[in-house]
């Protein structure tokens, strides 16, 4: 469990320092079960940082958005660090983008929090309805623990975690200049039981399982948006000329689009699940996204987000690559 005091400590260290420009953590939201994005300038901001069960935003979308560019003629960008907690999910998004260039190892200070798991809102909420007021949340013993108005309750952890972390293999943080805490257990497996369950209904069947997926999507981009593999600066799903996916939103157009995303996320994708916590039409997006996650290991035994002196998957390639299963 991280020790926030430590955490707190930390931070007040690191931003202090005359190369550092912020650091970005997680604070307690304004009501209910929600926390927010904290971007920490002074010292004495620190104070409101936290690490907790309800942390589950992936920050490391932030390291690639533009900062209100261009600059007014005559000012100089600002090539400060940025400081940045994660978890084990999170860390693998910065070394994806390592890796691919986004960013530079030199540009940051990755603080890294080992990770029991977060909650999945929905869940939590359908549980504890209505609470207004803000709540906290711990780790304890395989259990999380809600400080509640009326009083604390214990939940198994399992009951409440999003989904993401039910598979989760890297609960520790893969890359990391301060760790805030000791390693926690790893759980998850690759053995992808849950895109197997899928895989074994006939085509028909996934057909129409991801057609009434699809059939529900707004189109509102909210995957994309929140995904920190997605900064290209040109995303080619908006171009109108021309024309790769129209508008519309029909069941075609919104196959298309999420096809095209995912394959676009092959051997990138480190699974943190944001895509599927943001939307609003509740689409299982982890589902497709680790089914090509599953097919990139098997047969090219990459695994995206590990080692940020590895080769971006879609630009590489070994000449000992199996081709058997190529069409």
């Amino acid at each position: 469990m991280v020790d926030l005091e430590k955490l707190k400590s930390i931070a007040k260290e690191t931003v202090s320092r005359d190369d550092v420009k912020y650091l970005i953590g997680w604070r307690q939201g304004t009501y209910g079960f929600r926390v927010s994005p904290h971007f920490v300038e002074k010292p004495e901001e620190a104070e409101e940082l936290i690490f907790s069960p309800l942390c589950t935003n992936n920050l490391a979308s932030y390291l690639v958005l533009p900062e209100k560019l261009p600059l007014p003629r005559g000012v100089e960008p600002d090539s400060r660090k940025v400081a940045l907690m994660v978890k084990g999910c999170d860390s693998r998004a910065v070394v994806q983008q390592i890796v691919e260039q986004g960013i530079k190892r030199d540009e940051i200070i990755v603080i890294g929090c080992p990770c029991e798991g977060v909650i999945d809102l929905e869940k939590v909420e359908e549980r504890f309805p209505n609470q207004l007021e803000s709540v906290t949340a711990q780790w304890s013993n395989g259990k999380i623990i809600f400080h509640l108005p009326e009083g604390n309750e214990e939940i198994p952890k399992e009951e409440v975690l999003a989904t993401k972390c039910l598979t989760c293999r890297y609960p520790n943080p893969v890359l990391s200049d301060l760790m805030l805490g000791d390693e926690v257990e790893t759980w998850g497996d690759e053995k992808y039981e849950d895109v197997k369950e899928l895989e074994a209904k006939d085509p028909q069947e996934r057909w129409s399982f991801w057609e009434e997926a699809f059939s529900s999507c707004v189109r509102c981009y909210s995957c994309r948006n929140v995904c920190p593999m997605c900064y290209c600066e040109d995303c080619i799903l908006d171009r109108l000329n021309p024309t790769w996916i129209n508008r519309s939103n029909n069941a075609s157009e919104n196959t298309a689009f999420h096809l095209a995303r995912a394959f676009h996320l092959a051997g990138r994708c480190i699974e943190c699940g944001e895509c599927e916590r943001v939307c609003p039409a509740g689409i299982p997006l982890t589902k497709l996204n680790r089914k090509l996650s599953k097919v990139v290991q098997e047969n090219y035994e990459y695994i995206p987000g590990i080692d940020p002196e590895s080769k971006p998957f879609q630009s590489s390639y070994r000449p000992e690559d199996q081709e058997d299963f190529i069409l």
